[in-house]
């Protein structure tokens, strides 16, 4: 049987997609204005917004109607589904496909991806491949669980300003954070976002990321894995991707670079740049 891979735009899937997936858009909401996140919004046209106004944005789950709208077009097409969602510690879409997939017994299987942006696109590349291996739905999913627990999102921030705006820090942790040029280092544990550090200016920043990297079991090149970048510009990531070339330049001639829209980037805001991949 055909097999639907299904996941929100928080994955920050680069079109075009391949016909086996279909992107169910969340909701990007700059005050009453709304958005269908990668259908009437770039990451570009979401950037330009987030620094050229006022209003901070806020992000709308995926609903179980739209899980579910997804799950019969599959059905009616004969094939099986595998949801891929951003991590239910971080957003409600993962209980929206839960909720949908029980009018579905049998024909949808539900994947907490337990990470976001790249740690989840990755996850659903990695379910492209297994399904080109012939894999079945139900044993894609119980692949995917298991292997979720080796993927690594790892990033470094370039401003504390927007976790402030968002209520998550301080106003004076955030504005001596930008006296000091402090630059926090990030990971998804376990579906949650957690600090490994912070480091004074870019430069610092960079070692510091790929120290964390090396702390890990290393890269499995065989596997997906991607960087992505926030804000207009990708000068910061080039300068990382010189900076830690020693963890790459023996396993690959370039690397897989996109951006990361606005479901992660309205708590990150601009110049973010982040490394996501499967654990040996």
């Amino acid at each position: 049987m055909s097999i639907r891979i299904i996941t929100d735009s928080a994955a920050d899937l680069p079109a075009p997609y391949r016909r086996e997936v279909t992107v169910l858009p969340m909701t990007v909401s700059f005050g009453d204005r709304h958005y269908q996140d990668g259908v009437n919004l770039t990451h570009r046209q979401f950037y330009e917004q987030l620094i050229e106004g006022d209003v901070l944005p806020i992000t709308s789950q995926v609903s179980p109607g739209q899980f579910a709208e997804a799950f019969q077009s599959a059905a009616d097409a004969g094939e099986d589904a595998v949801a891929i969602t951003l991590s239910g510690k971080l957003s409600g879409t993962y209980q929206s496909a839960c909720l949908a997939a029980q009018d579905f017994p049998g024909r949808a299987y539900v994947v907490d991806s337990e990470n976001a942006t790249i740690g989840e696109m990755i996850l659903v590349e990695r379910a492209l491949e297994l399904l080109d291996q012939g894999l079945s739905a139900p044993d894609i999913a119980a692949r995917l669980d298991r292997e979720k627990k080796s993927v690594r999102l790892i990033a470094l921030l370039d401003t504390l300003e927007y976790l402030k705006r968002g209520g998550r820090i301080s106003p004076t942790t955030a504005l001596v954070g930008g006296l000091l040029a402090v630059k926090p280092v990030v990971a998804v544990r376990e579906g949650e976002v957690v600090v490994l550090g912070k480091a004074r200016g870019s430069k610092n920043g960079n070692s510091l990321l790929v120290q964390e990297i090396e702390k890990t079991a290393g890269v499995d090149f065989a596997r997906p894995y991607r960087l992505g970048y926030t804000g207009l510009s990708d000068a910061l990531l080039q300068k990382y991707v010189a900076d830690s070339r020693q963890l790459w330049q023996d396993h690959a001639e370039s690397l897989p670079i996109c951006t990361v829209g606005g479901a992660i980037g309205t708590h990150v805001g601009p110049g973010a740049v982040a490394v996501a991949f499967f654990c040996r």
